[in-house]
């Protein structure tokens, strides 16, 4: 099992930065593929960036160029640095993470408003 917890989420203005962190402990050896999910208001959840123990990374392409994962293995935690944010960006904000026998897990979630 793995657990998820994440935090940095907030209101700021267009063009402005936010920085999510994703705490993770449990078995996190564990885990092939981590990464960030969004979901506007009454909008399906969506992949926004993701990244493989082989280092792989994959971002939609909304979020090219202005967004940017990362981990520090050390303290377990991955990152989300968001910048040149715009209104289309606000959404509820999930960490993700996979295990090797995929099975899925889930942050709790942490709401970004830009407003317009």
């Amino acid at each position: 099992q793995v657990q998820l917890v994440e935090s940095g989420g907030g209101l700021v203005q267009p063009g402005g930065s936010l920085r999510l962190s994703c705490a993770a402990s449990g078995s996190i050896f564990s885990i092939t593929i981590m990464g960030w999910y969004r979901q506007p208001p009454g909008k399906q959840r969506e992949l926004v960036a993701a990244e493989t123990s082989g280092g792989t990374i994959n971002y939609a392409d909304s979020v090219k160029g202005r967004f940017t994962i990362a981990r520090d293995n050390a303290k377990n935690t991955m990152y989300l640095q968001m910048n040149s944010l715009k209104p289309e960006d606000t959404a509820v904000y999930y960490c993700h993470q996979r295990d090797r026998w995929g099975r899925e897990y889930w942050g709790q979630g942490t709401q970004v408003t830009v407003p317009s």
